[in-house]
Formats: structure tokens, C-alpha cells, sequence
């Protein structure tokens, strides 16, 4: 009798010898924290973005790189910063950080994106900021996000934790005419650090004020202060800071990591596309397709149940389960999770596009070290799920 199957997780990073070696030799160096890698990573970031005009801020999460932005805007009590209900709560999280309330919004049933008309629908004389979420790798609708920005005299800070590399009208999201845009390096992401993110912009202000907040407000930070060749011991706390810089061992990561990013970003294509044709005929809406010309950074592999499925959505993963086959739900909508549900008396049926959605969306396994085998697996098991 044949062995069962090892389970397959929901996701696994690729770690190759050249991340391990990279990591080997910041360890060897002497200088694990953030250091001449984390500076390095900056600028690669920017090199591959290939707009010379931002700056790259590295920081210990995406978290971290929108709360600075925010707070480098100026954001504040009294004011409100619209963003999508669906998306995990970190998006949001960092404007109660500020004392500034949150406007959650409907997404677009079809993109599963923050929904731009709803956006201009909440606008108030109090509305400061707009978070755009580029849901599972597809960019949201930035054209008219940008624009009911500019009309309305909002900012942008884009949580692109989802979105490296998609592109958005022809550009790479980093480069478009936000205010900031913040990556995720979390372990299941395009790109991996372990912890991390970048915080991009292409506003001097705004990039000064994020770096003295990300170490303690200090003047001048330990990298630079350690490295001088003169006395330079000195330094001035000009604001009460965070601790949000990255370290040198997690920037080694990342050098590598984003050496390879185009190359994960074909492969994940490349498995979406077969599971697409596995999946094809089974009452299953597959996930939003990105335009013609246009990248999907396909960070998650998103499936919703349509009304002819014999199952709900719970029972479909608690089969996947039996069947050795890992998933998620993203996300449980913020109008649902007590916090937010109670400060802001929020109900599912303000958000029926979300909360469609929700109950009967899941997250299927896509990542690169995936094999054919492991996708026809998933496939076959998604079939007699629903086949039964």
C-alpha cells in the first residue's frame, strides 16, 4: 500500500545558496544590523524600479513603512484616510496608530480592488489620505485613484505588500504619482526578508522625516555615526521615533531575493495559468485576471465559489484539508472583526461586494517552488471536492 501524500503548505519561500552565502557573509562581516547591505538593498530597489527620482527607506515590516508615511504626511487627529475593508488589518491599523480615523469601502466584485467610486463616495471635508491595496498582485485602479486625489487634494500612500512587480497603466507600481508606496518582504511574499519592507517615494521631505522616525528620531543614524572615520559620536533626538529599521541579515535576503524577482514573478504566472486550466469547468470564479499589457505580481492564487457549488466555502477547505492540501482566506473583511466592527458601527450590508466575496473565497496554494505535479495535485483535489 502506497505512503499518503506529504501535506502541501499554503506557501514555502524559495531559498536558494546564493541567499544563504549572502546571509553567511553579513554574519561574518561583523555588521548584522542595519549596515552597508541594508544600504545596498535601498538602491537596488531603486535601480529596479528604474525611476532615479525616488528614494527607498528599508524598514522591519510593511507595517512600519506605512505608518511612516502617514506620519511623515502629517496625518493626524481629525482627520480620516479612506481605505478597502478588504484587506488584512495592518492597512488600517497604522491610521488609528496616528489618533485619525479610518473609512473603510466596498472593493470592485470584479477586481476584488478598493473600488474608486466608492472612494470619492466617502470623501469628507475631514478626508486627508487615501490607501490603495493592490489585492493578491493585481494593481488597483490607480488612474482614477490619482485623480480623485488630485481633484480632492488627497494624499496617496499605496500598500503595495501584494504588488511587486505589477504594473499599472504600463508602469511599475513604485513609480506612479503617489506619495509613498510600501512593500512587504514577509515570509510568503513575492520577495523574502523573513520580516521587512520598503517604504518608496520620490519626495525629499517626506523620505528625510521617515528615516530619523525609523530609528528613534535620532539625527543621524547608528550606520552612519559608526562608520565615520571622525569622532562622531554625537547625535540629536529631533522627534519621539519608532524602531522600524531592517537589519543587514535580513537585507542580504533581500539583495538576492529581488536579483530573482522577475523570475518568480514568471513562474507564479506560469503556475496561475495551470491551475487555471486545471480548475476550468468546476463551479469556481478563478481570480482577476490583470489587462492586456499589464503584470500580475500573482502573490496569492484567490478562488470563489460561484452558486452552483455543492459546498460552502468551509466545508471546500475543510476537504482541501483531508486531502493534504493547504489554504487561506484572504481576508476576513475588517467590517466583520470586533475592533473595527464596534468603533465604527459597521455592518455587512454596507460592504456587500466584500462580504460576497468573502464567503466563498479562498486561497489556494501558488508559490514558486511549487511543481507541476504539486498543481495538478491541488487540482485533482479541488475536483473531487466539488465533483463529490
Amino acid at each position: 500500500m502506497s505512503s499518503p501524500l506529504p501535506f502541501l503548505p499554503f506557501a514555502l519561500p524559495e531559498i536558494g545558496e546564493e541567499e544563504i552565502a549572502e546571509v553567511v557573509d553579513t554574519l561574518r562581516s561583523g555588521w548584522i544590523t542595519t549596515g552597508p547591505k541594508a544600504k545596498r538593498f535601498e538602491q537596488d530597489f531603486v535601480a529596479f524600479l528604474g525611476d532615479p527620482s525616488l528614494e527607498a527607506i528599508a524598514v522591519n515590516s510593511a507595517t512600519a513603512g506605512l505608518h511612516l508615511a502617514l506620519e511623515a504626511l502629517g496625518i493626524g487627529e481629525g482627520d480620516e484616510v479612506i481605505t478597502t475593508t478588504h484587506t488584512f488589518t495592518a492597512t488600517a491599523e497604522v491610521v488609528r496608530y496616528l489618533g485619525a480615523d479610518v473609512v473603510l469601502v466596498d472593493i470592485d466584485p470584479t477586481t476584488l480592488c478598493i473600488d474608486p467610486n466608492a472612494v470619492e463616495d466617502a470623501i469628507t471635508p475631514r478626508t486627508k489620505a487615501i490607501i490603495p491595496v493592490h489585492y493578491a498582485g493585481l494593481a488597483a485602479d490607480m488612474p482614477a485613484l490619482l485623480d480623485i486625489a488630485r481633484r480632492h487634494g488627497l494624499k496617496v500612500v499605496e500598500d503595495a505588500a501584494h504588488a511587486l512587480p505589477a504594473t499599472s497603466a504600463g508602469q511599475l507600481i513604485g513609480t506612479l504619482q503617489s506619495d509613498a508606496t510600501v512593500f512587504s518582504f514577509y515570509a510568503n511574499k513575492t520577495i523574502t526578508t523573513g520580516e521587512g519592507g520598503m517604504l518608496v517615494t520620490r519626495d525629499p521631505a517626506l523620505a528625510t522625516r521617515a528615516r530619523t522616525m525609523r530609528l528613534h528620531g535620532m539625527s543621524r543614524d547608528a550606520f552612519d555615526r559608526f562608520l565615520s572615520t571622525r569622532p562622531s559620536w554625537y547625535y540629536e533626538i529631533v522627534a519621539p521615533g519608532f524602531k522600524y529599521n531592517l537589519t543587514d541579515i535580513a537585507a542580504a535576503l533581500g539583495l538576492r531575493q529581488l536579483k530573482r524577482a522577475r523570475a518568480f514573478q514568471q513562474r507564479r504566472a506560469e503556475l496561475a495559468a495551470r491551475m487555471d486550466a486545471g480548475l476550468s469547468g468546476l463551479p469556481l470564479l478563478p481570480p482577476p485576471q490583470a489587462h492586456p499589457g499589464e503584470t500580475h505580481a500573482w502573490h496569492l492564487y484567490v478562488v470563489r465559489l460561484d452558486d452552483a457549488a455543492p459546498l460552502t466555502r468551509d466545508r471546500f477547505i475543510e476537504a482541501l484539508f483531508a486531502a493534504g492540501i493547504g489554504c487561506s482566506v484572504h481576508y476576513i473583511p475588517l467590517h466583520l472583526q470586533p475592533y473595527w466592527r464596534d468603533r465604527y458601527g459597521l455592518q455587512p450590508s454596507q460592504y456587500p461586494h466584500s462580504q460576497h466575496a468573502y464567503e466563498r473565497m479562498l486561497s489556494l496554494p501558488l508559490y514558486t517552488r511549487m511543481t507541476e505535479a504539486d498543481v495538478a495535485r491541488v487540482c485533482d483535489a479541488a475536483r473531487s471536492a466539488l465533483d463529490g
